[in-house]
């Protein structure tokens, strides 16, 4: 997480406030009307329950207080300001505080489809709505109390868990599947690829063969890991994850099944 970055996050003043120029709130509308017209019949309810409560605006980029007010009553939780990608320290410290971090700068126009980086799009759009859920805000605060305390190797595995649930998650309804993942919500390109099963490959969760996956942050995900409702994330909270890490371990890790970096073309 604490890579280099292109991007500038903008401070906020005494009372919280960032002032934003006109072109990155553009920005903001843009992503943000095109995902909701995408995402009906493909974000999960507890999803959409939560967009709803926050009242996200069209016109600018929210202020970070005002999505406080929501969270806080919900599930206790609050957002942070960071700068940018921060340490696996600082990530982990953060979540256990039940303090979800927000970079406060947006994507350019060139990197609507896809960002290989967390913007206030996607932390806000993506993740916040859900953390007014009890399930998926239990789940998060419980990884971040585990990852705090787990050593730099374990954490390579624990990330994977973060992954292929809070970021690439999919879940049951019904007959069909659903979004909850964030990096999937707040990606447009992504929206549309998830869902599609003869494109991407849909494993039912098993949390070491999950640990056991490799992933690539810089393209579109080939596999995707389901549960069966937003409420098994309280299961998988209170699994023993440390057992399945040193298991995952042990087993190691399966065949990438995507081309490593430097033969990816295009």
């Amino acid at each position: 997480m604490a890579k280099g970055t292109g991007y500038l996050a903008r401070q906020a003043d005494e009372q919280g406030y960032i002032d934003y120029p006109s072109s990155e709130h553009q920005i903001w509308h843009k992503l943000i009307t095109h995902q909701k017209k995408l995402l009906p019949g493909k974000a999960c309810d507890e999803y959409i329950a939560g967009l709803k409560l926050l009242a996200l605006p069209e016109d600018q980029i929210p202020q970070l207080p005002s999505i406080d007010a929501i969270l806080q009553p919900a599930t206790g939780w609050r957002v942070a300001q960071v700068a940018a990608l921060i340490s696996f320290d600082k990530f982990f410290s953060l979540l256990a505080n039940k303090e979800f971090p927000v970079a406060t700068f947006i994507r350019s126009q060139e990197e609507l489809e896809y960002l290989q980086e967390p913007d206030i799009f996607h932390e806000i759009y993506g993740h916040c709505p859900l953390l007014t859920n009890e399930a998926f805000a239990h789940f998060t605060h419980q990884y971040g109390q585990l990852g705090a305390k787990a050593s730099k190797e374990d954490r390579v595995y624990l990330a994977r868990l973060y992954w292929f649930t809070v970021e690439f998650g999919l879940l049951r309804h019904k007959e069909d599947l659903r979004i909850y993942g964030g990096g999937i919500l707040s990606s447009p390109g992504e929206t549309e690829l998830a869902l599609q099963g003869d494109k991407v490959e849909h494993r039912a969760f098993d949390i070491v063969d999950l640990m056991r996956t490799p992933y690539r942050i810089d393209i579109m995900q080939p596999i995707y890991y389901v549960i069966d409702g937003i409420d098994q994330l309280f299961e998988i909270a209170n699994m023993d994850i440390m057992g399945a890490v040193k298991n995952a371990k042990r087993l190691g890790l399966f065949e990438p099944t995507f081309p490593p970096r430097e033969q990816q073309t295009g």
